[in-house]
């Protein structure tokens, strides 16, 4: 029998290398790669890929789950399901947040049951009623009689915070960069007070496609007209850009984009707001992008009329016309910071063609409902976005699944998706040692 592990102790076994098999399997789907095009398809369909993908991928990297605004008061917290692993985050009396594997080290259950909910000072698993203390040690086994001193502690996960996001990390031994991007994006996004802000919204969607799917539908905006409500707001324009191959209209739509970027460049100058890009989606395991981006019309928010759909705006900011701010993480989350509101998205794989999107609309924590903002304006453009989004993605995993599919090239534009194949390969690469 093993020896229980001690109050704060880890376990210090590294995970088990890949069989030979298993690596030589996963070694021939990316030679099978050809550069600069889309993934085959059986990087959407191969079960032994998928269950690498969880082990390697989300089981070792750093991901966002939440931000502080969705655990505000001690008690309160929030349950996920990664992959296999269910989880929980806590936020503790102390105010810290932990994060912890939601398995009961009796025989399994999970103890916290609900999405969300508010714990009392002790965690009870309604299976056997073992109870644990907020810091995750057993102090009680119900009446099977067991001494609570001597059972393993809830197995922890390493929790970080970035501005008012949660990031968790599954491995016993996590990246060590996500100081440095920490450190890096903290001044493009503190000036949003996400540490102040409250949710006003969040939607949960069951995309019927593999997570990879999701993530390239997102890093790229070949797509985007088949995003009308979005477009009010967003200029199309990523990547190389060849003004020679514009009709009259985009050329129209172009300039007008480039006045828009020259004067918002020199607001955030004004406000002293970092908006240049980082572009770091690849070449490190902490991978991220970000970019302050004007945006059309009023240049306010990503609304129908693209004005603020909350007249409190966040943090301390005074000025409604800052575009957005873009920020990207690999592997699986996006998000939008405004003036008004931000809006975080979390890449959640539930099963290999399953994967859940929960999108999260904050506001300044003393805006009302009804006085500040009204809630189908400010959710109306992304909640019909992420409708579309979904019916992409399920078509595409449909069609990519098919034994006629032959992976296309990758535009210019599209550069960001051929940075997501980069970090995959290069992680899947570096974690099997191949």
């Amino acid at each position: 029998m093993s020896v229980p592990l001690k109050h704060g102790e880890r376990p210090g076994a590294a995970l088990p290398a890949a069989p030979a098999a298993l690596r030589s399997h996963v070694a021939a789907l990316l030679q099978s790669c050809t550069p600069g095009h889309a993934l085959p398809g059986a990087f959407f369909t191969d079960e032994a890929l998928y269950a690498v993908e969880m082990q390697h991928i989300f089981g070792r990297h750093w991901l966002f789950l939440a931000t502080e605004a969705e655990i505000p008061e001690a008690g309160d917290y929030r349950t996920y399901q990664i992959g296999p692993w269910p989880v929980f985050l806590l936020r503790r009396d102390d105010g810290s947040i932990g994060g912890f594997h939601n398995t009961c080290r009796h025989r399994g259950s999970r103890i916290l049951q609900q999405d969300s909910g508010v714990a009392g000072v002790t965690l009870m698993c309604p299976y056997h009623r073992w109870t644990y203390a907020q810091d995750g040690r057993v102090i009680g086994c119900g009446a099977t009689g067991e001494q609570a001193a001597e059972q393993h502690a809830l197995r922890s996960l390493h929790v970080r915070q970035l501005a008012g996001l949660i990031f968790v990390c599954l491995a016993d031994s996590p990246p060590d960069d996500f100081d440095d991007m920490a450190a890096r994006m903290t001044p493009y996004i503190a000036p949003h007070g996400l540490t102040h802000a409250k949710v006003a919204k969040q939607v949960d969607i069951i995309e019927h496609g593999n997570w990879k799917i999701t993530i390239e539908n997102n890093r790229e905006c070949f797509h985007c007209e088949g995003h009308p409500e979005l477009l009010c707001s967003l200029f199309d324009f990523f990547g190389e850009i060849d003004e020679a191959r514009m009709d009259a209209e985009e050329r129209a739509t172009y300039r007008r984009y480039l006045a828009a970027s020259a004067e918002s460049e020199a607001l955030w100058s004004r406000h002293g707001l970092p908006w240049r890009a980082i572009e770091e989606l690849h070449g490190r395991p902490t991978a991220f992008r970000t970019e302050r981006l004007a945006l059309d019309g009023a240049g306010e928010s990503m609304t129908p009329d693209t004005r603020a759909a909350s007249k409190r705006l966040l943090g301390d900011l005074t000025e409604a016309r800052l575009g957005t701010l873009h920020f990207h993480t690999q592997p699986n989350a996006w998000y939008h910071f405004l003036a008004d509101h931000a809006l975080t998205f979390a890449t959640l794989p539930l099963e290999r063609g399953r994967t859940l999107v929960r999108s999260t609309w904050l506001v300044h924590a003393d805006a009302e409902e009804g006085r500040d903002y009204d809630l189908e304006n400010l959710t109306r453009v992304w909640n019909a976005t992420n409708r579309q989004d979904a019916a992409f993605v399920a078509e595409t995993q449909r069609g990519a699944s098919s034994p006629a599919y032959i992976p296309g090239p990758i535009g210019n534009n599209e550069y960001m998706v051929a940075m997501f194949h980069a970090w995959y390969e290069e992680r899947l690469r570096a974690e099997l040692g191949l």
